[in-house]
């Protein structure tokens, strides 16, 4: 059997991929997403690997491209205002909501459901809005619905309330930071030095200032990155945002880039153990990278739970010394 339309490679193995997958797995995948992000594309990638799982399922009997299969269906924003309209009554025209919702209700032809994506949600009008959210009130059988926007508090939120909603973070905001790529060659170099031989006292004070001066710029970094991504975003967000909603968008932020960098701190660290995996000491490197590998995991995990950025990265750091660190 053909293998299924992979996922966009920055999100392979992430947490909402797997979670997608096993709801896919198990055929309890909600009947409408709101995928969510910075970066349309990705969005779109995120779409079409979920509907290739959906659509050419093992038994199908026939195995098509997303968008040509004859269970998809899509809706895009349309003219020179790009809006999704709702369409005249009585003869809605091509790419109007009024065309679009009426076959949603059409059973499958070849695929057990159906597979609708509504592409830019967030430019549907409102009338168009209020002509979907009727949909999502009563939702039709074998169809799942995928709402892909970049600029998720532009919609209704009687229709974010109704959608299980999944943020994918843009794969490229953490690499426009100047002074990130800096750090890691810093991170590297100090990984680099406490392998390097049994230490002394002075070795020792030097790699614990080091550290603490890393978990210094790290906060530096990720605050800078959050406040020039949040003015971005701040000037897609519609003027009767209330502040709770903007926190919460400013705080989602925040997150996407923290785990972004966090990634970027394995790679680094698994980039570093590799020559180590190739000589006599293979076994002692590879624990000490599983060690350091669970070390940053459980950090991730402590993030999640609101524990502070510096603490939870200090944390990491303090156990890489013991780990890395070889001794006579």
């Amino acid at each position: 059997m053909t293998a299924a339309l992979p996922w966009p490679s920055a999100l392979a193995g992430t947490p909402a991929v797997a979670v997608i997958e096993q709801a896919i797995a198990r055929r309890r995948l909600s009947h409408s997403l709101l995928l969510q992000g910075d970066d349309l594309g990705m969005l779109v990638g995120v779409a079409h690997a979920i509907a290739d799982r959906l659509l050419n399922t093992p038994d199908s009997p026939a195995r098509f491209p997303v968008k040509e299969h004859p269970d998809y269906l899509d809706l895009r924003p349309k003219g020179k205002t790009r809006i999704i309209p709702i369409g005249k009554s009585a003869s809605p025209e091509p790419g109007s909501m009024r065309e679009f919702l009426p076959k949603l209700y059409v059973t499958p032809a070849v695929a057990p459901q159906k597979v609708a994506i509504i592409y830019e949600a967030d430019r549907m009008n409102t009338e168009s809005s209020n002509a979907f959210l009727k949909t999502l009130e009563e939702p039709p059988a074998r169809t799942t619905l995928l709402l892909l926007t970049t600029r998720p508090y532009a919609l209704l939120p009687t229709i974010r309330s109704r959608v299980l909603n999944f943020r994918f973070p843009s794969t490229t905001t953490a690499l426009a930071v100047d002074s990130w790529p800096a750090w890691l060659d810093d991170y590297r170099a100090w990984l680099g030095r406490l392998g390097a031989g049994s230490p002394d006292k002075r070795a020792v004070a030097d790699h614990i200032f080091t550290l603490y001066g890393l978990v210094a710029r790290f906060t530096a970094v990720l605050d800078f990155a959050t406040d020039e991504v949040w003015k971005q975003q701040k000037e897609k967000l519609p003027s009767d945002l209330d502040e709770d909603e903007q926190v919460a968008i400013e705080t989602g932020i925040a997150n996407g880039l923290r785990a972004r960098l966090f990634a970027e701190i394995e790679l680094a660290t698994r980039n570093h153990a590799l020559p180590g995996l190739m000589t006599q000491q293979a076994e002692t490197g590879r624990r000490a990278l599983i060690a350091a590998v669970e070390k940053l995991e459980h950090a991730a995990g402590l993030l999640r739970l609101n524990l502070n950025v510096a603490t939870a990265l200090e944390d990491f750091m303090l156990a890489s010394l013991r780990i890395w660190t070889r001794r006579g």
